[in-house]
């Protein structure tokens, strides 16, 4: 009996690049942010007064640069326009072309409610800028009803931005990594954990330590939801009541890349969760882990898997450089968060205390 094997192989170039990777980064942390300042700013609990004003500080410094990501991933903004000119309701990604200006104003409009009257008592010092900060405040007022409005806008917004996130790789059925429902929840409550990093970092920044006991215990529950995800994903695969992810795993048993990947992610997990839960006054070391956790997440699924063959026997490699479409990307888009960031914190004092 004769048998025929047919290798097929097809060299190309990697269809998503680390402008995905940053978008999806800075996005997720942002509309997470934004939840987390709901607590303080809109509800008005004192004891999340300080996290709220720094997590508000985040969610407009990565939602702010996170758009620029993705401009830079279609190469063109010309290309963000065809969404409008040429919208197809049948596409995720179609349909994130609306959800983020409806996300971008509620989160505007809700952090110029929010700052009104600290700009108003900005505007009394008498500075070069008190025609400026007069102008924002436009009045000063504390309007607690118009801040929860705002805070409605905003948070359907956000909840909409995790939503088609998740949702624009999950239906994509070529990439059986992809192909998951695990997908979408993974990718928010790893969101969760870059916006409770972040705002530790803002708030280690700025010297506060008495936020860290608040943020690591809500760190602690998105490492047992990630946890969680993680292996009922594994399950689904080794079961094979998920083909896609039983046909992601047959693939990935073979390369030890993967098996390092795969403890990789595990284990930082596990650490994120050990520091979080032990060292509840430390800051850094817990904020920078989950930072590169809700990272690690990312480029995993949108680059890493990419070398997963959708078809013959050819395993494509992606290899990071030092062009604007690799590294020296990456680093611009810190740069620009850094320079958001001192410009904020430059026009605007943070530096309320928390109360925990």
């Amino acid at each position: 009996m004769n048998t025929t094997v047919e290798v097929l192989g097809f060299a190309r170039e990697p269809a998503w690049l680390p402008w995905a990777v940053t978008y999806f980064f800075l996005i997720g942390i942002s509309t997470s942010a934004f939840f987390l300042s709901l607590p303080g700013l809109a509800w008005r609990h004192p004891d999340w007064r300080s996290v709220s004003r720094r997590a508000l500080l985040v969610a407009l410094v990565c939602g702010l640069a996170g758009p620029v990501a993705l401009l830079a991933d279609l190469h063109q903004p010309g290309r963000f326009l065809n969404f409008y000119l040429h919208p197809n309701v049948g596409s995720w990604m179609a349909w994130g072309a609306f959800f983020i200006p409806i996300y971008m104003f509620g989160l505007f409009l809700y952090a110029w409610l929010c700052l009104r009257p600290q700009l108003a008592a900005l505007a009394k010092n008498g500075d070069k800028f008190s025609g400026l900060y007069r102008a924002l405040a436009y009045g000063g007022h504390d309007n607690p009803g118009a801040i929860k409005a705002a805070a409605l806008v905003g948070s359907i917004g956000a909840a909409l931005i995790l939503l088609y996130t998740g949702m624009e790789v999950m239906v994509v059925q070529a990439r059986a990594l992809w192909h998951s429902p695990v997908l979408p929840l993974l990718f928010l409550v790893t969101a969760l954990s870059g916006g409770l990093g972040m705002t530790g970092l803002f708030e280690a920044v700025s010297g506060n330590k008495a936020a860290a006991p608040l943020l690591n215990r809500w760190l602690v529950r998105s490492q047992w939801a990630t946890l969680l995800l993680l292996a009922v994903w594994g399950l689904l695969g080794a079961s094979g009541l998920s083909s896609a992810a039983a046909q992601a795993l047959a693939a990935m048993q073979g390369e030890f890349s993967w098996w390092v990947t795969g403890a990789w992610l595990m284990g930082s997990t596990l650490l994120t969760l050990w520091l979080a839960s032990s060292r509840r006054h430390t800051l850094v070391l817990p904020a920078l882990f989950a930072l590169q956790g809700a990272w690690l997440v990312r480029w995993v699924v949108l680059m890493v898997s990419q070398s997963l063959p959708k078809m013959g026997a050819t395993t494509p490699r992606y290899f990071l450089t030092l062009t604007p479409d690799g590294l020296l990307g990456i680093v611009g888009m810190v740069g620009l968060c850094l320079t958001i960031y001192i410009v904020l914190t430059s026009l605007i004092p943070w530096d309320d205390r928390a109360e925990v």
